[in-house]
């Protein structure tokens, strides 16, 4: 309470008037600045803390040493700080050091070291006293404040050490309990993978076992699928095998006609042929008919057609043998009749002879002439003669090569590719585009022939690396230029002249080409000598089918209509050849198979006998690509020829060809008539004109 009081003195002396001023001892020492302080706050002396400090600890321990009570205590600390204090209040200035260090040696005070300062001027002894009290208070309240933060940093330490155990203690046991937990979730994501794992395998072998009975089945139902397919593909080719048998059946059976124009010259009867013709057609349209009914037709079926078209077969060449027979028949009998009549025109020259003077000589008839009325079935000896040699020829050439093409040495046989390829390349290259291209093929391959080495696929290729490599050159060169006219020529007559043109211009600078070319040719198409292969006894029937032209492969003979468009290729290369020179060659040189070769073929076929289908088809495609040549070569001699075609040979040919094969007798008898009609032959379409050797 003391205490209080002393604050609130204190607090009243500094808001009165006087504690507002300042005091100064030494008013000479300030000069002009004495007045400053009046602006500022009064202050205590440094030494009063000190006395405080002093009257604290005697009070303090006068109290321990008396254990008065508070009251006296009171009373003597305030008694003692007055007895203290009270000589240096009555002071009516501030002492020097020198006196207060006098006052405490008299008070038994020990004075601190301090800094001499300059000293201030108390204001009051009473303000010493509350400064005292003040400086005391304030170092009472620092050493409790001491003590209660040092007890209460022991505390927090204390409790912050028994907190951090028990953090401790608790993060422990949340690991300990977290490490329990994911132990257990582990254990338990272990348990569900084990179970998911053996689900799933379970599963996995249970749709394993359900693919496998489904594969199976569907095995099972792709076999019975294939099997059906392939039986329908099966059923199918024999119903389209079918199909050709009756058209087959049916063309043939046109071929027996009842209405025969020449039957009663020939004095033939062809009606059984004609129904037995229709009963076998009957027959395989009934078949066809069951079998459209029921699906497909069965192999049975197929063995019945094939008999039925075999039949028929038979049945036609049953009736040209008899129409053959009955030709010769009224061949020899116009023959004899023929002979009648020049006896007896012979007896009546001899009659008139006798009678009359002879003005002019009568023509003898030559030995080797032979008489209009028959013609030859097989070609004369000079011109067989000069096939074999042809062939002959051929055969020795290829022996020539033959080390050449047995060969098992790795590079004779790349070289003998080479050379085949440096050889017939060039040919498939010829075409109608330009001539400047056909000069470069044709330099080529006079390169080639001639040694020199030319490029192809990528390589130098040359004749002079195989002693033998010519001859196999010549022969492939030949073959391949053949068979450009039974291809090429044969689908496009166009094509026929710029192959010729080549042809005709190696033929000239390397006759062994030329040579080898007829060989080949004669071998694929008899009717270019002309030649007819007679048959043999003991001779196999497909053997003297390819004698005839005709291709056989796996026991089949190829089509009447492909034979004949082979042919009529080969025929247009060969009408082609004989007309064209190379333009770029000597001028002064031959043909070295011209058109007197052209005019003898034809001569000879019009000596012979002609065929079905073939004599007409050849004769066409020969005069449609030679005629024009042949009329500006003979022209007199040429019309005359034709005329003889149209009124003598052409109604032999009529003769033979029933009403399903006029197709080439027609296109010949509608050439011929305007040949005649119109006295010119028209130039071949495709031929070679000079702005076409400009380009």
């Amino acid at each position: 309470m003391q205490s209080k009081r002393r604050w609130e003195t204190l607090e009243a002396l500094r808001r009165s008037r006087k504690g507002c001023l300042p005091y100064y001892r030494d008013p000479l020492l300030y000069g002009e600045n004495m007045l400053e302080g009046c602006r500022s706050s009064p202050k205590l002396s440094p030494y009063s803390g000190w006395v405080l400090d002093q009257l604290h600890s005697r009070s303090s321990c006068n109290t321990i040493c008396s254990g008065s009570s508070p009251s006296q205590e009171s009373s003597l600390s305030e008694s003692s700080l007055k007895g203290t204090l009270y000589p240096m209040l009555q002071l009516t200035s501030a002492p020097s050091l020198s006196e207060a260090i006098s006052v405490a040696k008299s008070l038994d005070l020990h004075l601190p070291q301090m800094e001499q300062e300059p000293p201030l001027m108390l204001l009051s002894p009473r303000a010493v006293e509350v400064e005292g009290c003040i400086r005391q208070y304030q170092k009472i309240n620092r050493t409790k404040g001491k003590e209660e933060l040092q007890e209460r940093q022991e505390r927090q330490e204390q409790l912050g050490k028994s907190m951090s155990d028990l953090a401790s203690e608790q993060l422990k046991r949340f690991e300990e309990l977290l490490e329990l937990k994911q132990r257990q979730e582990c254990q338990n994501l272990r348990e569900l993978m084990e179970k998911g794992c053996k689900e799933a395998l379970g599963q996995q072998e249970k749709l394993k076992e359900e693919h496998r009975h489904r594969a199976k089945i569907l095995k099972l139902k792709l076999r019975e699928a294939e099997q059906a397919r392939q039986r329908q593909e099966e059923g199918r080719e024999r119903l389209h095998r079918l199909y050709a048998i009756q058209e087959e059946v049916l063309q043939l059976n046109q071929q027996i006609d009842p209405n025969y124009k020449h039957k009663e010259s020939l004095r033939i009867d062809i009606s059984g042929y004609s129904s037995r013709g229709n009963q076998i057609c009957g027959l395989v349209s009934g078949l066809i008919r069951t079998c459209s009914e029921r699906g497909f037709p069965t192999q049975e079926d197929m063995n019945s057609g094939e008999r039925a078209l075999q039949d028929i077969r038979d049945l036609i060449r049953n009736l040209q043998q008899d129409i053959t027979a009955a030709v010769e028949e009224k061949k020899r009998r116009d023959e004899e009749e023929a002979m009648a009549r020049e006896k007896e025109k012979a007896l009546n020259q001899v009659q008139e002879m006798k009678t009359q003077t002879p003005t002019t000589p009568v023509p003898i008839q030559e030995p080797g002439q032979k008489d209009k009325a028959g013609l030859q079935v097989k070609a004369v000896v000079s011109m067989m003669e000069w096939y074999q040699q042809l062939q002959d020829s051929c055969a020795q050439c290829v022996a020539s090569f033959i080390v050449l093409t047995s060969s098992k040495d790795p590079q004779v046989k790349r070289l003998k590719m080479e050379l085949q390829k440096a050889a017939t390349i060039p040919v498939s290259q010829i075409s109608t585009i330009a001539g400047s291209q056909l000069k470069e093929i044709f330099d080529k391959i006079n390169n080639l022939l001639s040694g020199k080495q030319i490029l192809c696929a990528g390589r130098m290729v040359s004749i002079t690396q195989h002693p033998h490599s010519l001859d196999f050159v010549y022969y492939k060169l030949a073959e391949k230029f053949v068979k450009q006219g039974e291809e090429e020529v044969a689908s496009h007559h166009e094509a026929a002249f710029p192959i010729a043109v080549i042809a005709s211009g190696i033929w000239e600078l390397h006759p062994r080409v030329g040579e080898l070319i007829l060989a080949h040719l004669h071998k694929k198409c008899p009717y270019s000598v002309p030649f007819y292969p007679a048959y043999k006894e003991g001779t196999p029937t497909h053997e003297y089918q390819r004698a005839l032209g005709y291709q056989v492969e796996d026991g089949k003979v190829e089509q009447q209509d492909n034979f004949l468009k082979r042919m009529s290729g080969m025929i247009r290369l060969y009408a082609a050849i004989i007309q064209l020179q190379w333009p770029y060659g000597s001028k002064q040189g031959a043909h070295p198979h011209g058109l007197n070769h052209g005019w003898q073929w034809l001569a000879q076929m019009l000596n012979m006998e002609p065929l079905v289908d073939v004599t007409a088809t050849l004769l066409f495609d020969f005069l449609e690509v030679c005629g024009n040549a042949l009329m500006k070569q003979y022209q007199t001699q040429f019309w005359k020829l034709i005329l003889l075609i149209k009124e003598d040979y052409f109604p032999r040919i009529e003769m033979i060809t029933s009403s399903g094969q006029m197709g080439s007798v027609t296109r010949l008898k509608q050439f011929l008539q305007q040949c005649l009609q119109k006295k010119e032959v028209p130039l071949p379409k495709g031929a070679l004109t000079t702005t076409f050797w400009r380009s």
